[in-house]
């Protein structure tokens, strides 16, 4: 899968070192969990895998070590995984910064492995099949990606087709297509951990992404109110400059991409500049 254009809009360029030290570790773990199975007793793997026998012997470093484990000798599933990460940890890192990546990358893997232990309880029917990859966190970052950036052109290929689709209509297939997995398991994949990955991406664009905007943006207000008169004209300069990194960010969106892809957070960022320029 490859992205037709830039991704989007940054107030600040963060080179994607983490994603690449990340997908280096991935590949070793896999070499190493290979060479294990092949020379030595297949069962040691089997404590870092995740399953909800493991969880019940209270095994809850297994939240962690399976994101760095995959299905092994065959490469395919740690290769696809670091091709995810490669085409949309990249550009996410890029845009957050390596903090909020891996933090927002682990805890995507941390919430998709506790989504698939509870679908194994609480659903009949599911087996207790170790659980394996870095899927979870991988769509967590596919979720972030697509979420902010919906109108965006991702090009894929089906059966060799190449085919074009929007980065909105591409996270709803993917999250159907884990929801149905979920309750209809019809493969090998953990797609409630899939899922799990696919909320956490949303839900951070959703709400926790637009919360900090708005606290940033009340905090120099704050400070104005809690200083004395003459020192007030440099917490509004400071309001004033990062209102206008803000807006001069949106108007070069908006000619990217048009104003229908503007988040409602950034339409009301848009919305205070006016009536701040109203009131001058």
């Amino acid at each position: 899968m490859g992205l037709a254009d830039r991704p989007y809009m940054r107030d600040e360029y963060n080179p994607p070192r983490l994603t690449t030290i990340l997908i280096v570790i991935l590949i070793v773990c896999f070499v190493v969990q290979s060479a294990l199975m092949f020379y030595f007793d297949v069962t040691t793997i089997r404590h870092l895998a995740l399953s909800v026998d493991g969880i019940s012997k209270w095994k809850l470093w297994q939240f962690f070590t399976f994101q760095f484990l995959h299905s092994a000798p065959w490469p395919w599933h740690v290769l696809f995984n670091c091709l995810g990460l490669y085409f949309f940890g990249r550009s996410v890192e890029e845009s957050l910064g390596s903090k909020r990546f891996i933090q927002l990358y682990l805890l995507s893997g941390f919430a998709g492995g506790l989504l698939q232990i509870l679908t194994t309880i609480v659903l009949p029917r599911h087996l207790d099949i170790p659980v394996v990859g870095a899927s979870a966190g991988v769509c967590g970052m596919m979720a972030i990606f697509c979420s902010k950036n919906p109108m965006q052109e991702m090009r894929t290929w089906i059966y060799f087709f190449p085919i074009t689709v929007r980065a909105r209509y591409f996270l709803i297939f993917l999250t159907l297509l884990s929801l149905f997995g979920t309750f209809i398991p019809f493969d090998n994949v953990a797609h409630a951990a899939h899922l799990g990955g696919i909320l956490v991406g949303i839900g951070y664009v959703r709400w926790c992404e637009q919360i900090e905007s708005a606290l940033s943006r009340l905090l120099p207000n704050k400070r104005n109110s809690s200083e004395a008169s003459p020192k007030r004209a440099k917490p509004v300069k400071m309001e004033t400059d990062f209102l206008n990194k803000e807006v001069d960010t949106i108007l070069d969106k908006i000619s990217k991409k048009g104003i229908h892809s503007l988040t409602d957070g950034e339409r009301k960022i848009l919305e205070d500049a006016r009536k701040k320029l109203e009131k001058r």
